[in-house]
């Protein structure tokens, strides 16, 4: 016969337990996150990086490469054991790190392949018994369904906390979903969205099975083209009550939008690095008047600045990926981080066209790709957290 305690266990939602912290701030990967870090970074130099051109172009992922990242449990991290995930603790360091070496790859790709992790995470950090036992199986598995957290709205100047998308209570005590969400990766194939709608005049996360009530169309953008980007319209999409995530706390909102801005600024630190390492091979190989253009000061200025700027943005990242880590407070961090990202993150990219010159401007090499792909991590908000 089950025991009381056993019956209770039952309705426990599992949770990662935060670190012990430690007595100073030391962001040294340890050795497994190295390990991890390296075997990601060797996958996006050996598969990411030669599909990534294609995938731009095709504005897809291929099938394989999401395949091969599944294989390497990328979308994991934030997945308690109890539920298929492979720590007891939370990652956001090791989340950051295996974002950043990805996108060293190609940021489009990296969207497609983490995006169902900032949806696994979310549950695992906010999720009732119930709905990390209905979802976090398959998102643990080796080929994640698409899953994506639907925030941004097709307007200017967009506000994370004035949303538009409207979640109505009706008399049943079920809830009507309508709105319009845009630049969510994979749309069109997604089977679980986390959506972001006013509920009760507030923001609130409701996770969405897509149905006959919701549309979908391809909307590819500027960059990040290989995630597949579309908009989603849902139109009295009837969801039960057990869809709202958190109990419609606020802070839970305000904590995934403070997370998401972490993720995207990983991004850009390591589709950065990417950038400084193209171009500095290229600026000390390239001549001019008999000698490398590197030893011109204005171009090692500029190399020298774009250094400076990828490391102010990383540690800033890291620092506010401890603090969400060891369960301390942290938006604050998180918006100086998203705040550097939208000043440099841009620059970088721009920098790294015109140390190429004309040849920055073609196809010929990637850094074009870069800069549309930088720009775009300055913009999104949501898609995938860390």
């Amino acid at each position: 016969m089950r025991s009381m305690s056993a019956e209770a266990d039952l309705v426990k939602p599992a949770r990662q337990a935060a670190p012990e912290p430690g007595v100073s701030f030391d962001l040294t990967p340890s050795d497994e996150q190295r390990m991890m870090v390296d075997a990601v970074r060797d996958f996006a130099a050996r598969q990411v990086r030669p599909a990534a051109a294609e995938a731009d172009h095709s504005c897809r992922t291929p099938p394989p490469l999401l395949a091969a990242a599944g294989a390497l449990g990328l979308s994991a991290t934030g997945i308690p054991t109890a539920h298929g995930g492979p720590l007891d603790e939370r990652a956001t360091v090791t989340s950051a790190l295996i974002a950043e070496a990805l996108a060293e790859g190609d940021m489009g790709i990296a969207v497609a392949c983490l995006a169902p992790g900032g949806v696994a995470t979310a549950l695992g950090l906010w999720g009732d018994a119930e709905q990390q036992a209905t979802h976090l199986p398959a998102l643990a598995a080796e080929m994640p369904p698409a899953a994506a957290i639907a925030i941004m709205e097709p307007r200017a100047l967009f506000d994370p906390f004035a949303l538009r998308t409207q979640a109505r209570r009706t008399a049943g005590g079920d809830i009507l979903l309508d709105g319009v969400k845009s630049l969510v990766p994979r749309g069109a194939e997604c089977g679980l969205l986390l959506v972001a709608a006013a509920v009760d005049g507030g923001p609130s996360l409701l996770l969405v099975e897509p149905n006959a009530g919701t549309s979908v169309v391809p909307a590819p953008g500027m960059g990040v083209r290989s995630a597949a980007t579309a908009s989603i319209t849902f139109e009295q999409v009837r969801l039960p009550q057990r869809a709202l995530l958190g109990e419609s706390d606020p802070q839970v909102y305000a904590e995934l939008v403070a997370r998401s801005r972490l993720a995207w600024s990983a991004l850009a630190v390591g589709t950065g690095a990417a950038v400084l390492a193209y171009v500095s091979e290229y600026v000390n190989q390239r001549t001019a008047f008999g000698e490398p253009i590197s030893n011109r000061q204005s171009v090692a200025f500029m190399v020298a600045d774009m250094a400076t700027e990828i490391e102010s943005i990383r540690l800033a990242t890291l620092r506010a990926c401890s603090l969400a880590e060891s369960g301390r407070p942290f938006t604050r961090e998180a918006a100086l981080a998203h705040a550097l990202t939208v000043a440099q993150a841009t620059a970088i990219g721009s920098d790294g066209v015109q140390l190429l010159g004309g040849h920055g401007y073609t196809r010929e090499h990637p850094v074009e790709r870069w800069f549309r792909d930088l720009r775009a991590a300055g913009i999104f908000i949501g898609a995938l957290a860390l």
